[in-house]
């Protein structure tokens, strides 16, 4: 049963960070973008039957709720705290569930190895920023030069992550593939 140890602010108003003791999983990150993906994941779904809640996505120690802005946060916290302390901590809750966005495996070896470095610049530079304020990114797909993403969490609906934080992406990713184009999904 995970103790909260922090309810943090995220650069989005409608997303809160729950801080962990113990986690929820080991490296795996959960994402959910509607009640009807979270049937598969007993935490989500519990979160999800709470009124307001439009996302959840959670990895290691962190777990990120996000609502539709109706909800009193203080009130929405107390809530939300019932079925994340009942959580089974550690990998032992909802092993084999895979996240609600599916990993992208590309065709050819050429592009396996751009995706390989790209996926790397993006876990150094780009996601442990993104876990900070309570979200995630995964790639959806790599065709051509257009490399579609997926925020989570926090980041699914924040106003920032779809102008300036892509825009930076966008310039980072170039300094290893030039003519790449980020299309956000």
């Amino acid at each position: 049963m995970p103790k909260i140890a922090e309810i943090e602010y995220t650069p989005n108003p409608n997303a809160k960070r729950f801080v962990l003791k113990e986690p929820l999983t080991l490296g795996i990150a959960r994402s959910f973008d509607s009640a009807s993906q979270a049937d598969v994941d007993p935490l989500a779904k519990e979160l999800f039957a709470v009124e307001h809640v439009t996302s959840v996505y959670y990895i290691d120690k962190y777990l990120t709720v996000t609502q539709d802005g109706r909800a009193s946060w203080p009130d929405l916290e107390r809530l939300l705290a019932v079925p994340i302390r009942a959580a089974e901590a550690s990998d032992v809750q909802g092993a084999g569930v895979q996240t609600a966005v599916a990993t992208m495996v590309p065709a050819n070896e050429q592009d396996r190895e751009r995706l390989k470095a790209i996926n790397a610049l993006i876990d150094e530079r780009v996601r442990p920023a993104l876990m900070m304020d309570g979200g995630g990114l995964e790639l959806v797909s790599l065709e051509g030069n257009k490399l579609t993403i997926h925020y989570q969490g926090a980041c699914g609906s924040c106003p920032s992550a779809l102008a300036g934080t892509m825009a930076g992406i966008e310039g980072l990713l170039q300094t290893i593939e030039p003519d790449i184009q980020l299309v956000a999904v």
